[in-house]
C-alpha cells in the first residue's frame, strides 16, 4: 500500500527546483484567468509544408495549480482521451504533468483514500520540472529535431509551447506525424526534381548525339570540298601557265579573241580567281574547325582520363562562342607550352563554356550603359571590355608561394575587366559550391566546381574586385574585374587538402 501524505515527506514537499522566472507569462496563465477545462486548439487547415510552424498543429491549453483535485484530473483525462498532460503553475514556475506519469501515479494511489481526497500537490515528484519550451513560431522540422535530442525517457513527454505568453501542450506523436508528412513532401519534391534532371540529362545526351551526327555529316562534304580545292588551285595555276604560253607564241591575237578577253575581263579573272580559291579554302577550314569543336564539346568521355591539349580545348570552346565574342569584347590569349594533361576533355569543355558565358554576360551588361553614355564616361575614355586567358605550368619557384606539392600543376586563368561582383554575390556563389546547395539547385559554376575538384582532383578559385572596395578612388572602375583560376594535376597525385 502506498504511503499517505503525512507518512511520506516527499509528498509533502511542494517546492520546485529553481527555474527561470516567467512572471509575465504566469500572470497571463493564472488559473483565475483560465478555464480549468482543457481547450482543444485546432491547427491550420492549410496543407503542411516545409515552412509550417508549431502553431499549425493541433494542441491543448490546460493549466492547473497544485491544489487541483486528482479526481477532477482523472475526469479531464477521461473526457479528453487525446489530452497529453497538464501544465502546473506554482510559485512563478512552470512544470508539466504528462498523461503517462499521471497514470503511473494513479496505479499506485488507486487503493488509497488519496485518490478521492488528494490534490495534484501529491504528484509533484512525477512532473517534468524542467520542460523544454519552444516558441509557437518554431518550424516543425526544427521542433522535431529538438524532440529527438531529448533523453529516451522524455521522448513521449508533451512539448510546452509559448504562444504569445500563453502556454499550451503539443503531443509529441502529433509532431512526429507532421514531421514525417513534411519529410514525405520533401522526398516527393526531390524525386520529381531528380526526374526532371534525368529527363533533362537524357535530352542533352540525345542533343549531343544529334549534334555529333550532324557534325559528322558536315565534316564529310567539307572534306570533299577541302580536297577538291587543292586540285582546283593546281588546275588554275596550270591554266594560267598555258594562257601565258599561248600569248608568248601568238602575240597578235585575232579580233574575236581580243573581244572575248575584254568581255570576260581576263586580267581581273587572273588576279581574282586565286583569291577566290583561297577564300573558299579559308571558309572550308573554319567550317571544319567548327564541326570538330562541336564534336569535341558533345564528346562522351571515356571511363578513364585521356591526355589532352588544353590550349586546343580552350580554342575549341572559344570558337563555339565566336558570335558572342564580337565587338565590343576583346579577347587576349596567352598560352604557355603545356604538356598533354590527363583529363576528361568533354567535362572540362563544359567548365570553360560555363566560365566564358558568365564572363561574356557580365561584360555585355556593362557595355550597354557605356554605349548609351558614348565613348567617354565620367570625363575619360571608357575602358574596352576584355577577356584574358592565360595558361602555364606552375614551376617550382611559382609553387613555393602556394604549397610545396604544387610544382607539377597546370594553371588556367580566365579573367575580365568587368564590374566585378558584390561581396554578397560572391558569398552566394561560393555557397552554391557546397553539396547541400547543389542538391537544391545546380548552377553552371557549381557544376564546374564539382567537375574540377571531384572529377579531376584539382582546385577551382574565384576572385572578384568590385568598385565598392575602392570608395575613395575616382578610377575604381579601372581596378574591377573577376578572375577564375583552375589548377589541374599533371600526375595522379592527390591535391593537398
Amino acid at each position: 500500500m502506498h504511503a499517505t501524505a503525512s507518512q511520506n515527506p516527499s509528498l509533502q514537499n511542494n517546492a520546485l527546483p529553481n527555474e527561470p522566472s516567467r512572471n509575465d507569462s504566469l500572470t497571463q496563465n493564472a488559473p483565475n484567468q483560465h478555464s480549468r477545462v482543457p481547450q482543444y486548439i485546432e491547427g491550420s487547415t492549410q496543407p503542411l509544408g516545409i515552412h509550417s510552424t508549431l502553431i499549425d498543429l493541433a494542441r491543448y491549453s490546460f493549466s492547473i495549480t497544485t491544489d487541483y483535485p486528482i479526481q477532477s484530473l482523472i475526469e479531464r483525462f477521461t473526457q479528453f482521451p487525446d489530452l497529453p498532460g497538464a501544465i502546473l503553475l506554482e510559485m512563478e514556475q512552470v512544470s508539466v504533468l504528462s498523461r503517462r506519469h499521471f497514470l503511473e501515479c494513479w496505479l499506485q494511489l488507486s487503493y488509497t483514500h488519496l485518490l478521492a481526497e488528494g490534490t495534484v500537490r501529491l504528484l509533484l515528484n512525477q512532473t517534468n520540472r524542467k520542460p523544454r519550451c519552444l516558441p509557437a513560431s518554431t518550424p516543425i522540422l526544427t521542433g522535431a529535431q529538438q524532440l529527438l535530442s531529448r533523453s529516451h525517457k522524455q521522448q513521449s513527454e508533451p512539448i510546452l509551447i509559448d504562444c504569445n505568453g500563453q502556454y499550451q501542450l503539443l503531443d509529441p506523436h502529433v509532431l512526429n506525424v507532421a514531421h514525417w508528412q513534411i519529410r514525405g513532401i520533401e522526398t516527393q519534391i526531390r524525386y520529381e526534381r531528380l526526374q526532371i534532371q534525368l529527363l533533362q540529362s537524357e535530352k542533352m545526351a540525345a542533343l549531343g548525339r544529334l549534334v555529333d551526327g550532324v557534325s559528322h555529316e558536315i565534316l564529310d562534304p567539307v572534306g570533299f570540298i577541302w580536297g577538291n580545292l587543292s586540285y582546283i588551285d593546281t588546275y588554275v595555276q596550270q591554266q594560267q601557265q598555258l594562257l601565258k604560253a599561248y600569248e608568248a607564241v601568238m602575240p597578235d591575237l585575232p579580233a574575236s579573241i581580243v573581244q572575248l578577253q575584254q568581255d570576260i575581263e581576263l586580267d581581273y579573272l587572273r588576279s581574282d580567281l586565286p583569291a577566290a580559291i583561297k577564300s573558299a579554302r579559308s571558309g572550308a577550314h573554319r567550317l571544319r574547325q567548327l564541326a570538330t569543336s562541336l564534336q569535341n564539346f558533345c564528346h562522351i568521355d571515356d571511363v578513364h582520363p585521356r591526355p589532352t591539349d588544353l590550349n586546343t580545348l580552350i580554342d575549341s570552346t572559344i570558337r563555339l562562342l565566336k558570335s558572342r565574342l564580337s565587338s565590343p569584347i576583346q579577347l587576349e590569349c596567352s598560352y604557355g607550352k603545356l604538356p598533354p594533361v590527363p583529363c576528361f576533355a568533354g567535362q572540362l569543355g563544359q567548365v570553360f563554356m560555363s566560365i566564358f558565358i558568365n564572363t561574356i554576360d557580365s561584360l555585355l551588361a556593362q557595355a550597354q550603359p557605356e554605349n548609351q553614355l558614348g565613348q567617354y564616361a565620367g570625363g575619360r575614355l571608357a575602358k574596352v571590355p576584355q577577356i584574358t586567358v592565360t595558361t602555364c605550368v606552375l614551376a617550382d619557384q611559382d609553387a613555393s608561394e602556394r604549397s610545396p606539392h604544387e610544382s607539377r600543376w597546370i594553371s588556367i586563368i580566365i579573367s575580365d575587366n568587368g564590374p566585378g561582383l558584390l561581396p554578397e554575390t560572391q558569398a552566394q556563389i561560393i555557397d552554391s559550391f557546397s553539396t547541400k546547395s547543389r542538391s537544391l539547385k545546380e548552377t553552371g559554376l557549381a557544376m564546374s566546381y564539382q567537375i574540377v575538384t571531384a572529377n579531376h582532383g584539382g582546385r577551382f578559385w574565384m576572385r572578384s574586385r568590385h568598385a565598392s572596395e575602392y570608395p575613395n578612388n575616382p578610377e575604381s572602375d579601372l581596378l574591377t574585374g573577376t578572375e577564375f583560376e583552375i589548377l589541374l594535376p599533371l600526375t595522379s597525385q592527390p591535391f593537398p587538402s
